[in-house]
């Protein structure tokens, strides 16, 4: 093995961009990108709302308030020189009851805290300028938030890594872990795969790919689902850009809300219900291994009985096609059930801690000759290069 030899284990976004990042700062390093799909961005990276989060709703000082920042500005500058899709279109943020507008408030001094530029509270008028369907009592203008194609910029990133000496090889998946003398062996359907380095950024299997390594990670994933309706081209005329509903702070889910896709289309939702499968995009999709995990994590049911009322919601919402249009006529009234046909769906890796309670920041953690990525969830896509920026700088 070369002295500087790096195995990146997963293929989403922080996974890739964490391997271009490290070849930047250790060029002509040995470097190997193990996805264990056959093909990368299959998982949260590909079936997200495809919206670049600029860093509003983050608490300041965290991770993800700082790296979403930063990282959304490298986002558009890689985008604009590779010509991956993408505009910077701005967000609308809509308070629907008067009881929302101090929340509202709220948002606007957490992104003013954040660094973000052109933020403006807006009435019911000014919204309307902008968005010229919305209902609400007041609005709050985000201008630097935007869309982008994912799967293009993760196929793009993937290419970079090949021209920069680096391999990405798919249908991967990494079954053994094993440290040895001067680095690690993984164990996969292609062979084996030698590095003095280690680094684990793989989204749903955070916390397994972790436990392979040998480390007891204190957390571990609850896959969340959400699903997506497509608006029919005479809905699409409703929204022009991003309308999202005032963020509930207690939660890390940003609510049912209306995207313009960088690849066409109006997309609307996700709700957040629990999965029975990691990797499940069906509703009823199950996995006995997963759902047993989930069902006997005790974190899981100390958080459904604090936040039981929101539980419930979700999952009615996720088999209603009339619960989940109400949700979107408090921020469009004139959106019908006629206007939504099904869309994909995506699962959020979340991770939790025993006591119920949500791990809300990245949760990255460094050894010697290895560093395991547990936390992930959004704005990570947006934020990645920044993340990977962040890793390749904590290598010695």
């Amino acid at each position: 093995m070369r002295q500087h030899s790096f195995l990146v284990i997963g293929g989403g976004a922080v996974g890739l961009a964490t391997a271009w990042r490290i070849l930047e700062r250790f060029p002509g390093a040995g470097l190997t990108l193990l996805e264990k799909e056959s093909a990368v961005c299959r998982h949260q990276t590909g079936n997200n709302s495809g919206v670049l989060h600029c860093g509003l709703a983050y608490r300041p000082g965290t991770e993800k308030a700082r790296l979403a920042v930063r990282g959304i500005r490298q986002i558009t500058e890689f985008c604009a020189a590779h010509g991956v899709r993408h505009e910077i279109c701005g967000k609308l943020v809509v308070a629907t009851r008067d009881e929302q507008v101090s929340r509202l408030q709220d948002l606007f001094e957490r992104g003013t805290a954040n660094g973000l530029k052109g933020l403006e509270i807006l009435t019911p008028e000014g919204m309307r300028e902008i968005e010229p369907h919305v209902a609400g009592v007041a609005g709050l203008r985000v201008p630097e938030e935007g869309i982008v194609d994912y799967p293009g910029y993760c196929e793009t990133l993937a290419r970079l890594i090949e021209q920069s000496g680096g391999c990405v090889v798919t249908s991967a998946g990494v079954s053994q872990l094993r440290q040895i003398e001067g680095g690690w062996v993984a164990t996969t359907p292609k062979g084996e795969f030698r590095a003095s380095f280690l680094i684990t950024c793989a989204g749903l299997q955070a916390d397994r790919i972790a436990r392979l390594a040998g480390e007891r990670p204190g957390v571990q994933i609850v896959p969340f689902r959400g699903d997506y309706f497509k608006l029919a081209p005479d809905g699409e005329r409703l929204v022009r850009n991003l309308i999202y509903p005032v963020v509930d702070k207690r939660f890390p889910f940003l609510g049912v809300h209306l995207t313009r896709l960088a690849r066409g289309g109006i997309e609307a939702g996700p709700n957040a219900a629990l999965a029975l499968k990691r990797e499940g995009y069906g509703k009823t999709d199950f996995d006995w291994d997963d759902a047993a995990e989930a069902l006997t994590f005790p974190g899981l049911w100390r958080f459904a009985g604090r936040h039981l009322r929101m539980c419930t919601n979700e999952l009615r919402r996720a088999f209603s096609k009339r619960l989940f249009c109400e949700s979107l006529q408090t921020l469009v009234p004139e959106i019908e059930e006629r206007h939504l046909s099904p869309g994909g769906s995506g699962v959020r890796a979340q991770a939790m801690r025993r006591n119920g309670q949500l791990v809300e920041d990245f949760d990255i953690i460094q050894r010697p000759t290895a560093i395991h990525v547990l936390n992930a969830p959004s704005p990570a896509a947006t934020a990645s290069l920044a993340i990977g920026e962040k890793i390749a700088g904590m290598i010695g």
